[in-house]
């Protein structure tokens, strides 16, 4: 936290916080409160929701902990923060598990109730560290949270379960109390989303209500904070998640195409959210279908694609190995659908609730045959949006697959996003074959992309199928020159995405001895570490890859202009194997697979190692 004196306020330029408790406790809907309202007030923000991956954890575990972090300032924030300043631990077991990453010195508010001989017990605690000694680093307040609220709701007709739910609306009081943020934007969430029990709305709103003033009132706490609004671009701006951006960048792609937009797909974690979101936009014409299986899921997408649908599947790792072959259906068939990987931590059942970068090679390879698909990946939440409406762009212009990579932390995060006006946004044209003169669906176009002909057309009638097609003409064919044919077709016509696409530009000099390149959601991450290095006096560039297959035009000739290339990534180094194999070039890796996203410092670290810095704290 860096700080200015102000009066009985410390204002911050930035700040990082973590609520964390039991899966029962709300935490995520805490910290989700909290950032709306963060960004309602101009902050800038980064959003970390963790989630435990048991969905029965018994109460009061390690196991069971859930947690959300965020990081909010009055500059760019890029990441959810390395480390948080402030823990809000609701539990002895929220409090083991994230101790060790709360900086030293840090806030330290606990719940002081749960802090009893079953539950240290269970967190597997043989004395209380409330009163050992242990946490005598940090800035350290007991509040009895629970018996506070349950004082704040007396006399309401609720049961002492339903009363102890609310105890999480008390402590985000108290964080609105201790960051100066305004209770209305959660007063009115609270009114919305219980109208229709009143004694839910009284009680909430009540527990809100008292942390604030138990904040005004104790003197547990000396000091507030303040964090100034942002100076962001002007415009509307809203909280958004990677997920809710990319179920709005479907959405608008069909908008702007003219044509029905289709979802099929099998629930999956952490995809499972875009199938719910689009499923509320059947105003828009949006069809959804929860699929029996992932197999299900993607084939009723190829077949909402033949007839005329931009269509689209949704998948994590494993989802996407169960839809390997159908996959290359659509390669055969040529058909334009989308297919998302919000990806996860594996390999198979893995980690479902964490994010991982791993997915990236089987994207561009794990399929049978010769079947070339295009892959491009997703920077940030916010980005989602503009790449959900590139990845329908290129699939419907070149009449192709589209993969697009995001994983379980840009589709799980948040932050600020401009809403775009319609002006902003890149046309979408398709134009569906009618004219049944010298048709034929395989003649292709100069994109060597085949007209898209829809069933019942008079004089349009035609064949799709898994076997090979005749060169033109779509017939079932064996022979060995026209395989040979299709299938360098096939790949030209994904290497020719290349010219339809931005070149890689470079934040810094196009030349030097060092580039830090990255892909996916490492973007925040290595920013932060390049400007920080740069504040040290270090001399280095970033790149970031947006797409992966093919890659642009100029990557080749950018990378050569660098001495050594650093490629930070969330697997055992995949991009890092593509770039050495496609440009013949030596490259620096850092690898961290941890279910989490990287850290700023460690990016920082392996910097400093490589061009001779400190160390960069």
């Amino acid at each position: 936290m860096s700080e200015i004196k102000e009066k009985d306020f410390r204002v911050l330029t930035s700040v990082t916080v973590r609520f964390a408790g039991d899966s029962g406790d709300g935490m995520q809907l805490t910290g989700s409160q909290f950032s709306d309202t963060t960004a309602f007030i101009g902050n800038d923000l980064n959003t970390l929701p963790d989630y435990p991956a048991e969905i029965r954890a018994p109460a009061g575990t390690i196991y069971g902990v859930s947690g959300f972090q965020l990081s909010f300032g009055s500059d760019d924030v890029n990441t959810p923060g390395d480390l948080p300043d402030v823990l809000v631990a609701m539990n002895p077991a929220a409090l083991r598990k994230n101790l060790k990453e709360l900086k030293r010195g840090g806030v330290l508010i606990v719940n002081s109730d749960a802090f009893d001989q079953k539950n240290l017990k269970l967190a597997n605690y043989e004395t209380n560290p409330l009163e050992d000694d242990s946490l005598s680093g940090y800035e350290l307040h007991q509040v009895p949270i629970s018996s506070l609220t349950a004082n704040s709701l007396e006399g309401l007709p609720l049961s002492p379960k339903e009363v102890a739910r609310c105890k999480n609306f008390f402590a985000l009081g108290l964080m609105y109390w201790l960051y100066d943020r305004p209770l209305k934007n959660t007063e009115d969430w609270i009114k919305d989303k219980f109208r229709n029990k009143a004694e839910y709305v009284e009680a909430n709103t009540k527990a809100l209500q008292a942390g604030h003033k138990f904040g005004e009132m104790t003197e547990v706490f000396t000091t507030r904070y303040k964090v100034e609004a942002a100076k962001l671009p002007k415009g509307t701006y809203r909280n958004i998640s990677g997920n809710e951006a990319t179920a709005l960048g479907f959405l608008t792609a069909s908008v702007k195409s003219g044509i029905p937009l289709f979802l099929g797909s099998y629930p999956i974690t952490p995809a499972s959210e875009i199938l719910q979101y689009l499923s509320s936009y059947k105003n828009f014409g949006v069809k959804t279908v929860q699929a029996e299986d992932e197999i299900a899921g993607i084939t009723s997408a190829i077949g909402a694609a033949f007839a005329g649908n931009l269509a689209l599947t949704t998948t994590s790792g494993p989802g996407l190995s169960l839809k390997a072959e159908a996959i290359g259906l659509a390669v055969m068939t040529e058909l334009p659908i989308v297919i998302v990987n919000v990806q996860r931590g594996g390999p198979s059942t893995g980690l479902p609730t964490k994010t991982e970068q791993a997915d990236l090679l089987q994207a561009i390879y794990g399929r049978n045959g010769e079947a070339p698909a295009c892959v491009i990946a997703a920077r940030t939440p916010r980005d989602c949006f503009y790449m959900a409406i590139e990845a329908s762009r290129i699939a419907l212009k070149y009449m192709t697959p589209v993969i697009l990579l995001t994983d379980g932390y840009l589709g799980n995060g948040s932050e600020p996003w401009r809403i775009p006006h319609v002006d902003e946004l890149p046309d979408i044209s398709v134009k569906f074959r009618t004219d049944p003169e010298r048709f034929y669906p395989y003649l292709r176009n100069d994109n060597l992309a085949r007209p898209w002909a829809i069933p019942g057309t008079p004089g349009l009638e035609h064949r799709i199928g898994g076997l090979e097609k005749a060169d033109v003409y779509g017939t079932v064919n064996y022979d060995p020159d026209n395989h040979d044919r299709m299938v360098k077709l096939r790949t030209e016509k994904v290497k020719r995405i290349a010219n339809d696409i931005p070149d890689l530009e470079v934040d810094g000099e196009d030349h030097g001895d060092l580039l830090v390149l990255g892909w996916g959601s490492t973007y925040g991450s290595i920013k932060d570490a390049v400007i920080k290095a740069r504040r040290s006096g270090l001399k280095l560039s970033q790149a970031h890859l947006r797409y992966l297959n093919p890659m642009p035009k100029n990557t080749g000739q950018v990378l050569k202009n660098f001495k050594t290339i650093l490629i930070p990534e969330i697997n055992l180094g995949q991009l890092a194997h593509l770039v050495r194999s496609e440009f013949l070039i030596p490259v620096e890796q850092l690898n961290l697979v941890r279910g989490l996203p990287l850290k700023v410092n460690d990016i920082l670290e392996k910097i400093n190692s490589l061009l001779g810095g400190g160390n960069g704290k």
